[in-house]
């Protein structure tokens, strides 16, 4: 059998178009020298399987045609050698244990390579905060979490996946890390929220309505059951909110409705607040709040046209401001659906 007849023979093994006999021989000896069955090696790897064994058979052929024994007697010419049928099929088998090896193993490490890197991307990690005191956590992506006692958090394996995705149990305070590419999802059991870098606080605890509020930033808010996770705060869901700095959102499972986002109680400055005004338009000094807590803050213009005061601000809370203005115009105000603030008065005579 020359080089070219053992190649033919191998392919036609390799493709699956045996002549008669061939398949049966070669799969008698596999099977005896527990090679794999019905190897299918990809095309591409034929040549360099090829190669490779052929090299091995010619070595082995070599070392056992030695011209002459010992003895001085011609052992065996080295084309009769070859000829012989059990070593022609000894060295196909040879052939074809290799291209198995080559074709198995590889993949077969690859597999599990790839199956053990899927479990461990799949894996989650938790953190349960037990004590009495906050937990301060840092992720992969340098998101910061504080998680609070008796809470708990769990995540994805180095955040894996096309989103962040963590979810919670009790509360936290989230710094996330700005990524656009990849939203970061807290999920608790009523509601998900979706951010794609920013801080806000989460409170879920079981048996209690659930709750979100920003600190700076959009986040994106929607009932957990049926949410849209590729929404976000530039593309929100149709039956979400978006919430800004200090608005907020809760929820109850046990009397669902429609969210609907509100002021936090205690609002914070978001900008320089100018805390003296002289004998200034009462709808100047709303305006300055509303800037300074980004709030909305609704008035009647044509019956605060004539309404100016003087007033200085400290350290109060925005409601202690507005109560301070409310008792200087005999005015009144209440917080609102959407976040805003309605504020009533009757005017001001000349």
């Amino acid at each position: 059998m020359t080089e070219a007849e053992f190649e033919d023979m191998l392919q036609r093994y390799l493709d699956g178009t045996s002549r008669p006999g061939e398949r049966e021989l070669v799969e008698l000896w596999s099977n005896q020298l527990g090679a794999p069955e019905n190897v299918r090696l990809p095309r591409s790897e034929h040549e360099q399987v090829r190669v490779a064994m052929w090299r091995q058979i010619e070595h082995l052929t070599n070392d056992a045609n030695e011209n002459v024994a010992p003895t001085g007697r011609v052992l065996q010419h080295p084309a009769s050698f070859w000829h012989a049928p059990v070593v022609r099929w000894v060295a196909a088998v040879l052939l074809l244990i290799g291209a198995a090896l080559v074709a198995v193993l590889p993949h077969k490490w690859q597999s599990e390579t790839a199956t053990s890197a899927s479990t461990a991307a799949s894996s989650w990690v938790q953190h349960r905060n037990a004590g009495k005191q906050v937990q301060l956590l840092t992720l992969a992506d340098n998101s910061r979490i504080t998680l609070y006692p008796g809470s708990s958090l769990q995540y994805k394996s180095g955040l894996a996946g096309p989103r962040r995705e963590v979810k919670l149990k009790g509360e936290a305070f989230f710094q996330v890390a700005k990524n656009p590419a990849r939203p970061f999802l807290v999920y608790t059991d009523q509601l998900v929220t979706t951010v794609l870098g920013t801080s806000f606080r989460v409170k879920a605890y079981a048996g209690r309505k659930n709750e979100v509020a920003v600190h700076e930033g959009r986040v994106s808010v929607q009932i957990r059951q049926g949410a849209e996770l590729s929404a976000t705060p530039v593309r929100p869901a149709t039956r979400g909110v978006v919430l800004l700095p200090n608005q907020q959102v809760e929820y109850s499972a046990l009397a669902p409705r429609p969210l609907r986002k509100k002021l936090v109680a205690n609002p914070l400055v978001l900008a320089p607040l100018t805390l003296t005004f002289e004998k200034q338009p009462v709808s100047k000094v709303l305006e300055a709040l509303e800037k300074s807590y980004g709030v909305d803050i609704a008035y009647n213009q044509s019956k605060l046209i004539n309404c100016t005061i003087t007033v200085t601000f400290y350290q109060e809370s925005l409601y202690e401001k507005l109560d301070m203005l409310c008792t200087a115009l005999g005015a009144s105000y209440s917080p609102t659906d959407n976040a805003r603030i309605q504020f009533d008065s009757n005017g001001c005579s000349q």
